[in-house]
């Protein structure tokens, strides 16, 4: 796909979005619109998946910008996120200088910490100049690194450029469009923050989780859906040790999809909890009795509202 302008609005945000498939409400596009606009990286935090990530791949499939992605994770370090020295091809450099006997040791210094020597990791990847223009670059979790590693990213997120000791400076000549998301299983530091757009993901309304199942699962029968999405709503309403996310809801439509339903039973609901609740507590909780319950009420209330809309028709 060939390279695409940013939108120019927020209802070209909107349309950009949904050429990706992803269902955004008009206050998600505004911030995506602004963070574009402003050049300024978007941090997106909120609960696991909701659909943070997603933004980062569908604006890299709409606008035909390559996805550079850097996953966080404990202990994640400049050697891992932005670069390293090939040092197995350095020692042997260095030796062939030895037994071709080239004894100046600021030539082989010089040429053993060039470019060719560099390992590129995703951060330096994304400051480098691209024929498709400046990348989309996703930086995952943020939460689950430690502070230090924020206080590296500082500079780049500034300036867009990266220092390295034994080359200097290199600077992004276009800034990339910068992703950052967070499960918020820690506070990341305000200075990051000031660096950039933010924006609490939340849950999406029953509404719109109905409509993100529709176009995400569109084989599902309209009863199917939106009994799912009813559930999947009251579930988020009971205290859950993990509540189930846009991700979970997709995943569980396509489980009851591969098993030929097309309207949830108790019977359906219990032997399928699995792709809906992560935790055994949660399942626990939920099967049984008290599934069986949500599952009447929803199934009531569902009725109800068609009878009603019949009156309004």
């Amino acid at each position: 796909m060939s390279q695409r302008s940013l939108p120019a609005d927020i209802d070209a945000t909107l349309a950009l979005l949904g050429e990706g498939r992803y269902v955004a409400d008009r206050a998600l596009a505004t911030a995506i619109f602004l963070a574009l606009k402003l050049g300024r990286p978007l941090f997106l935090e909120g609960e696991a998946g909701v659909g943070k990530t997603e933004i980062a791949k569908v604006l890299s499939q709409t606008l035909g910008r390559d996805l550079v992605r850097l996953q966080c994770y404990e202990g994640l370090d400049v050697a891992a996120a932005v670069y390293e020295w090939n040092y197995a091809r350095q020692m042997l450099e260095i030796r062939l200088a030895e037994a071709a006997h080239e004894g100046d040791k600021n030539k082989i210094a010089a040429d053993i910490f060039s470019e060719r020597f560099l390992i590129k990791r995703p951060l330096l990847q994304a400051l480098e100049p691209n024929p498709k223009g400046p990348p989309v670059l996703l930086i995952d979790e943020l939460d689950r690194t430690d502070e230090p590693f924020e206080a590296f990213l500082l500079e780049i997120l500034s300036d867009f450029q990266v220092t390295i000791p034994e080359i200097g400076v290199v600077k992004a000549a276009e800034p990339p469009l910068v992703i950052i998301t967070s499960n918020r299983t820690r506070e990341i530091h305000d200075a990051i923050k000031r660096r950039c757009f933010y924006y609490w993901v939340d849950y999406p309304s029953a509404a719109r989780e109905l409509e993100i199942l529709r176009t995400k699962v569109p084989a599902a029968e309209r009863d199917l859906a939106e009994e799912i999405v009813a559930f999947v709503q009251r579930l988020r309403a009971r205290e859950l040790f993990k509540l189930p996310g846009v991700a979970e809801t997709i995943d569980w439509a396509d489980a009851l999809l591969q098993l030929n339903q097309t309207s949830l039973s108790a019977e359906m609901v219990d032997n399928s909890l699995g792709a809906l609740l992560k935790y055994q507590d949660d399942i626990a909780k939920i099967r049984g009795s008290e599934a069986a319950k949500i599952l009447d009420e929803i199934k009531l209330e569902i009725a109800a509202g068609r009878v009603q809309a019949a009156r309004q028709a």
